[in-house]
């Protein structure tokens, strides 16, 4: 059933390094998109075919994580179209470039031939998503206006230089294509310009129009758009943010609860951070000018200059080298699949995340990779390094990440799935395993994790905030700048996120407390037994699973491990 899914997506076919689709894109069109859900109707239909009383207990989590899978997609279908496919976060305006930079290598002329038919059917693609547009602006789903300037900007990016404008630089594209096609040994060099050349009309005939098309039905389309910012705005937007709570993090805690939740993490980091406070023996008790010291002093911030971002990168690559070296001491199962850092590509670090993972190829030709956006580095406070080293690389969604891809004898399904509160509460949880270690020695480091920490807390609070309280962009930020040392930028940023996932930004802190409640209990229970390795086995060697079987399964190792 994974296969065949697979096998109806050439773009995760080329993700997971399958190359047979290699000249073609998705099908993105609704009426796809609800051939899609029939499909979903008849795997569920043939697990009625299996007796689940004869499987063993490995197998019997495959079956419950696949059928509440299917139950949960169709279910959820009925918010399909509650969402923004085109936003500053992404969108294929920026999915596109960066899957065709990224993901398509061209390793000889056939795979060559296929980026010039990928480039040649963007315009079809980009006709499809514009449907999809017209489809959420029929039910009145249209993003906040803030969105619209951000799309714009990156849509033009991608469609400046060569061969777009004559006597310019060449255009992200034209420039990815030709260092791949130039490297290619097993052709001339006459066949290499005939490809170059090939590719440039394509980006004239295809992609050039896909793209202006984009800019001139957004432009219309942000005539509509107001500066509400909630959920509840939606058609039945109450009854769609509780159902995506209830996805994000696989829990039953509604909006008020996490909302609650997150103003008692709050105090409780703030507490926290004033010992630390003391500590460096600040001038004043006082933690709201201890935060605008940390946003403003310049010895916590690189210039924003070409020295200033290599300074970065360098030592963030120490920072990840550093954890390679402690990792026998923290798991017994290690990925194959290394992990590199990266920057944020220039066409995309204005209105990318400030940091994100992206999963190696399982065929080993692509390692894992810890994308950093050094596009203003006073938004990437050097105190903050470690913290989110350790989150994006090493422990946290690299190993996550490769171990799941790596498993032997589980489906490719949960090899490849996630849910939010699983996946990024473990990599929330992955910033604390280091302190344990010794790591964080400097207090100003350590203020860094908690001020991490802190940024996921008072997401609990702005998330339900925004799309239950109807909280005003302004007021969230506000409650940001209030609460957290995060310089303004990155504050603004956040919440603009928030506004175009919601409930995504709540997974985090409910995951982490989870996974940190599991291992206390199992401490506790264990006592000298107690190995955190093997409890780490339990909770990476099976994949994503939602938190409640995550209990079960951990409670089942405390059980025979009591014995």
């Amino acid at each position: 059933m994974f296969d065949a899914e697979v096998d109806r997506s050439p773009w995760q076919q080329a993700t997971l390094g399958i190359k047979k689709d290699y000249d073609k894109w998705d099908d993105m069109s609704e009426a796809f998109s609800a051939k899609k859900i029939e499909f979903t109707k008849g795997y569920l239909d043939s697990l009625k075919n299996i007796n689940f009383d004869a499987l063993d207990e490995q197998t019997k989590i495959s079956y419950r994580l696949f059928e509440e899978s299917c139950n949960e997609k169709i279910a959820n279908y009925k918010w399909h179209l509650h969402d923004y496919p085109v936003n500053q976060m992404g969108g294929l305006q920026t999915d596109v470039p960066v899957f065709l930079i990224n993901i398509h290598s061209i390793e000889n002329k056939k795979e060559a031939e296929d980026y010039i038919a990928r480039l040649q059917k963007v315009d079809a693609l980009f006709g499809q998503l514009v449907d999809n547009l017209k489809l959420r602006e029929e039910k009145n789903i249209i993003p906040p206006k803030f969105v619209f300037p951000y799309v714009i900007n990156d849509c033009k990016n991608v469609i400046t230089g060569a061969p777009f404008e004559k006597g310019k630089p060449a255009s992200t594209l034209l420039e990815d294509f030709t260092a791949k096609t130039n490297k290619l040994s097993d052709i001339d060099d006459a066949t290499k310009k005939e490809l170059i050349k090939k590719a440039e009309e394509a980006l004239v005939s295809s992609v050039k129009p896909a793209y202006e098309k984009l800019i001139a039905y957004w432009t219309e389309l942000e005539k509509k758009s107001t500066t509400d910012d909630g959920a509840w705005k939606m058609p039945d937007g109450d009854a769609f943010y509780d159902a995506a709570l209830k996805q994000t993090t696989t829990t039953n805690l509604t909006a008020d609860q996490i909302h609650e939740l997150g103003l008692k993490e709050v105090e409780r980091i703030h507490n926290e951070m004033r010992v630390i406070m003391k500590k460096v023996n600040f001038k004043s008790d006082n933690l709201k000018e201890f935060f605008d010291f940390m946003r403003t002093d310049k010895q916590f911030y690189y210039p924003t200059t070409a020295e200033g971002k290599e300074a970065y990168r360098v030592k963030a690559v120490k920072i990840i080298d550093s954890m390679k070296g402690k990792l026998d001491g923290l798991f017994l199962t290690k990925p194959k699949a290394d992990c590199v850092v990266m920057p944020v590509e220039a066409f995309r670090e204005k209105s990318a995340g400030g940091a994100f993972y992206e999963e190696p190829a399982i065929d080993g030709s692509r390692p894992g990779r810890y994308y950093i956006n050094l596009y203003n580095m006073a938004d990437q406070a050097i105190y903050q390094m470690e913290a989110l080293a350790y989150h994006e690389g090493i422990p946290g969604h690299h190993m996550q990440i490769a171990i799941a891809q790596e498993l032997k004898g589980v489906p490719k399904f949960r090899k490849f799935g996630g849910n939010t509160a699983y996946v990024e509460g473990w990599a929330l949880y992955s910033e604390l395993v280091p302190k344990e270690l010794g790591f964080y020695s400097d207090p100003y480091s350590d203020f860094g994790r908690l001020a991490m920490e802190l940024f996921r807390a008072a997401r609990l609070v702005v998330d339900t905030g925004i799309h239950r309280k109807k909280w005003s962009r302004e007021k969230a930020l506000a409650y940001f700048n209030e609460n957290t040392p995060n310089p303004e930028g990155d504050n603004k940023k956040e919440i603009e996120r928030y506004i175009v996932w919601p409930s995504q930004a709540t997974g985090y802190k409910i995951g982490m407390i989870k996974i940190l409640e599991l291992r206390e209990q199992a401490k506790q229970k264990l006592g000298n037994k107690f190995d955190i390795r093997e409890f780490h086995d339990v909770v990476l060697t099976s994949g994503p699973v939602p938190m409640n079987m995550l209990e079960e399964m951990v409670n089942t190792w405390i059980e025979k491990k009591s014995k």
